[in-house]
């Protein structure tokens, strides 16, 4: 048994519950894990309110794809893993068919990555989901490259400083946007070039003043919704204006028809592009490897929960003050409930 964070309906953090469940061994194609650390995303936030892209398909429910821990048994198969080997659990499943706010899990072995020499287990949880969405996007699909210029939306959270660092390893230029000024400063300690504080400031004018008219070769938008209009306006011809998230929660229009239709491409972006498919997620894994073994790669984690706080955690998401990844991490040893309510 192992105490497991599940939901029996749709709701806010007070319908988590961490209760005992039956692990079981790995199937072919699977591994057995000990978790040790688990990286918080917003999609687990809406799959817990029924707001996701992806329904519940059953209750009770189980969340999260990203963590990081230790191999204890291999399913049939499986080659590359044997047990006591540290890995890091890469977001590339269904939570209808997996789920990691556990203390123990069972996960594709296609979803797992070793974790190198030095990289600790809430690094290893917090590192995967920012890096690789960042990188997907922007360097395996757009082709980012020194010179270029990058705008980041939401550039304060987890993805948003992964690709801050990412934009700066392949020598591209990021320039970071935050509602007011609270968090300006640590998005310039973080590296952006430069900070748009949008209360104050028109984004698609500071972009075209900070690139001599030219704009943006790429905007990396979580927000979507009627923003991408602006947005727009500061991408260069040609360039490519990313949706990678829907944190508005609001329709999003077609900048096109909107704006005369100008030279400009648009399209959305899921970690899945990349971490489903075998030869992107080989070479993320090299990409993200290398910058955490040059230490040009320094994952963020804001704050760190027990599994226990696992609702307190998600409250703390859902407010929107963090910077960088929340972590959730796992105590051996802890006082066993059978089953009890996280609110």
């Amino acid at each position: 048994m192992a105490r497991t964070v599940r939901f029996h309906e749709h709701g806010g953090p007070e319908v988590l519950r961490l209760e005992d469940v039956e692990v079981g061994e790995p199937g072919p194609g699977e591994l057995a894990i000990r978790v040790e650390a688990i990286g918080l995303n917003r999609a687990e936030t809406l799959f817990r309110s029924g707001n996701y892209i992806e329904p519940v398909r059953r209750f009770p429910a189980r969340l999260g794809t990203e963590a990081a821990g230790v191999v204890e048994a291999v399913g049939a198969d499986v080659t590359g893993f044997e047990a006591g080997q540290r890995i890091s659990v890469v977001p590339s499943f269904s939570m209808n068919d997996y789920g990691v706010y556990a203390e123990r899990a069972i996960v594709p072995a296609a979803a797992v990555v070793h974790r190198p020499e030095g990289v600790g287990a809430v690094e290893g949880a917090a590192v995967w989901m920012p890096y690789v969405t960042a990188y997907g996007a922007l360097v395996e699909v757009g082709g980012m490259s020194a010179g270029d210029t990058v705008v980041l939306t939401a550039a304060s959270s987890s993805v948003g400083l992964a690709a801050i660092q990412i934009a700066r390893r392949v020598g591209a230029v990021p320039i970071a946007t935050t509602r007011t000024r609270a968090k300006k400063d640590a998005l310039l300690k973080a590296g952006a070039a430069e900070v748009i504080v949008t209360d104050e400031e028109d984004v698609a004018s500071r972009v075209l003043d900070l690139t001599a008219g030219r704009g943006a070769e790429f905007v990396f938008d979580s927000v979507a919704g009627p923003g991408v209009l602006d947005l727009a306006k500061a991408v260069a011809p040609g360039g490519t204006l990313f949706l990678y998230g829907m944190v508005s929660g609001l329709p999003t229009p077609y900048p096109g028809f909107e704006l005369g239709m100008p030279a400009l491409n648009m399209r959305t972006y899921t970690i899945h592009e990349t971490t489903r498919d075998p030869e992107r997620l080989r070479r993320a894994a090299a990409f993200v490897n290398s910058g955490l073994s040059s230490g040009a790669f320094q994952p963020v984690v804001d704050r760190t929960f027990d599994l226990a706080e696992t609702a307190e955690a998600h409250r703390y998401m859902e407010a929107g003050n963090q910077i960088g990844k929340i972590v959730i991490t796992v105590r051996w040893g802890a006082v066993r409930t059978r089953s009890f309510s996280a609110s």
